[in-house]
């Protein structure tokens, strides 16, 4: 079992390229490299992490700044806050500015779940990728997060990416070839998408067993980059399958499910897409688990979505 969360996994990357001597990597925190698993990188190389404090719009305006001197910055913050209080700043001084920062929106979706609506990000897809300029990335398991991590030490790019708190299990046996803009089909199917993003893809694995055990072939797709969006997998999927079901641990309004339902929208096929996630109400508090069993966001609750919906069509 699994016990590396994504963070961790961040952190490593980062100290590997900190070694460098030429390396201009600067990380910011704002009182959170506890939960952003960076205090090893904070004691290894005092110099190159800046903690802000409470500050979420200064953080990403200092970021920004150091970007315009040359500096490679990362931003680590609660996703809750960093997508909501500096959303400005990330509009303006990052997305406009085509500045060289990384936002990483730490303990994304409902990983701070006791905390309740205040501390759950669930609008941060939907904020985000209305952002012109802006990459947003959902990495799925810690193979991908580091994928995804050698992708933005080499890109210019400016880009917003969720991470979770907890640990998942795999998605992949190896770490993957990340390419921006590109949807992965981790699995195989002739009558089921099931279209997930971020560390929903674990769950969509899981269902897809689930569904095999009774007859129905299901595709997993995992949509690690959710702008710029992948719609030729999207395509692919409405002239191949007869279901699309779109995962998320995000609002029902403007994430993964929206991005598909503008595809949908404008071909010429017809078949059913159904957006599983957090329906328009505060969530409730609870563990994240707690939280994906209430809303049907558990294996078991994709898995009688997509029998309820799709039938004996799979005959």
């Amino acid at each position: 079992m699994n016990k590396i969360a994504n963070r961790q996994v961040m952190c490593e990357v980062l100290m590997k390229e900190a070694t460098r001597n030429d390396s201009n990597l600067v990380v910011l925190t704002s009182d959170s490299r506890g939960s952003a698993s960076l205090g090893a990188f904070a004691e290894k190389f005092p110099e190159r992490l800046i903690e802000t404090g409470i500050a979420e719009q200064n953080i990403v305006g200092i970021a920004a700044g150091l970007a315009h001197s040359g500096k490679r910055a990362f931003v680590a913050s609660p996703a809750c806050f960093l997508s909501m209080r500096s959303i400005e700043q990330v509009k303006v001084d990052v997305a406009y500015s085509d500045t060289n920062v990384k936002l990483i929106g730490i303990s994304g979706g409902v990983s701070y779940g006791a905390l309740g609506m205040s501390h759950h990000s669930l609008q941060d897809i939907a904020v985000t990728r209305a952002i012109p300029n802006l990459e947003v990335i959902l990495p799925a398991d810690r193979l991908e997060t580091e994928a995804v991590f050698d992708y933005l030490l080499q890109s210019n790019r400016p880009a917003y990416v969720r991470l979770g708190r907890n640990a998942v299990e795999d998605c992949y046996t190896e770490k993957p070839v990340f390419q921006i803009g590109k949807a992965g089909t981790l699995r195989k199917g002739k009558d089921v998408s099931i279209l997930a993003t971020g560390e929903m893809v674990r769950v969509a694995l899981d269902a897809r067993e689930e569904l095999k055990l009774k007859g129905v072939s299901a595709r997993v797709l995992n949509f690690s980059t959710i702008k710029p969006f992948d719609q030729g997998a999207v395509e692919a999927a409405l002239a191949e399958t007869k279901l699309l079901i779109s995962i998320e641990e995000h609002s029902i309004y403007g994430g993964l499910g929206a991005a598909v339902s503008e595809v949908v929208s404008s071909s010429p096929t017809s078949i059913p897409h159904l957006i599983l996630g957090i329906p328009d109400e505060p969530a409730i508090a609870g563990t994240s688990q707690e939280i994906f069993d209430y809303y049907g966001l558990s294996a078991t609750g994709i898995v009688a979505t997509v029998m309820k919906n799709f039938g004996d069509e799979r005959r």
